[in-house]
């Protein structure tokens, strides 16, 4: 596989009232293309406003992102950014054949409906989102991006507001959709298991200032199962090792 996104020395520092913030220091991560690669590291250490920085929504205050080896300075086209507020991201006033149309020039009610269709919700193109459990919304909002046709699907904690059965179908769901398009995922998570069983590799950040303190490929064999895959001595050695990592104290 290419290189498809890179990430070089990137940092950023904010202004608070107590002064400059150093939040990220010297990012380096490089994504395949057709890669599924995870973000973990400790609460607050800047996993989500790195992927604002990939994304184009944030800029660095140092370094660069390069995709396909253009530099990012503004949402490039082919990128869709899955926010962790699902809720918000979706038109309560609209269908949900309407939300996932949203933004989308000349959309075909026959692609949206194939879209719906991946995520399993065919039958509820003409329900409204409030209408909808929350797991069942974020597909609404899964089914949006795919619509867009990405090459890189950037998602920030996607699934931190479900419950725990509604998340492993989610993380399923995801896993058929990456295996089906082959487009390039970056998840950043603070669910271990999730990143490990989801993941071709896991990039573990430091504490506060971030760097990237180690990449972790992943030899759990694919297809993967979410009983059986979670039981593999590879799925346990593999967390067993980020977990302690992010457990050091300070």
């Amino acid at each position: 596989m290419s290189e498809l996104l890179q990430v070089r020395r990137v940092a950023k520092t904010f202004d608070a009232r107590e002064g400059q913030v150093v939040a990220l220091r010297s990012i380096d991560l490089t994504v395949l293309k057709g890669e599924f690669v995870s973000i973990v590291g400790p609460s607050g250490c800047g996993k989500s406003t790195l992927l604002q920085i990939i994304a184009g929504l944030v800029p660095a205050s140092s370094g660069e992102v390069l995709l396909e080896g253009r530099a990012v300075v503004a949402p490039p086209e082919g990128v869709v950014y899955l926010f962790q507020q699902y809720s918000r991201s979706l038109m309560p006033w609209l269908t949900v054949e309407k939300n996932v149309q949203f933004g989308l020039q000349n959309a075909a009610p026959e692609r949206c409906a194939h879209f719906l269709d991946m995520v399993g919700l065919a039958d509820f193109r003409a329900r409204y989102p409030w209408e909808l459990s929350g797991g069942m919304q974020q597909r609404v909002a899964i089914a949006r991006a795919l619509a867009a046709e990405p090459r890189v699907l950037l998602l920030d904690e996607p699934f931190s507001s479900v419950d725990a059965l509604t998340r492993l179908d989610l993380n399923g769901l995801i896993m058929d959709l990456w295996t089906r398009t082959g487009i390039t995922i970056l998840l950043v998570t603070h669910d271990v298991e999730e990143a490990v069983y989801l993941s071709d590799r896991v990039a573990l950040l430091t504490r506060r200032p971030a760097e990237v303190a180690q990449v972790f490929p992943n030899a759990l064999p694919r297809p993967r199962s979410p009983v059986d895959s979670r039981e593999d001595s590879r799925f346990l050695a593999l967390r067993h090792e980020l977990l302690t990592r992010l457990l050091q104290p300070a």
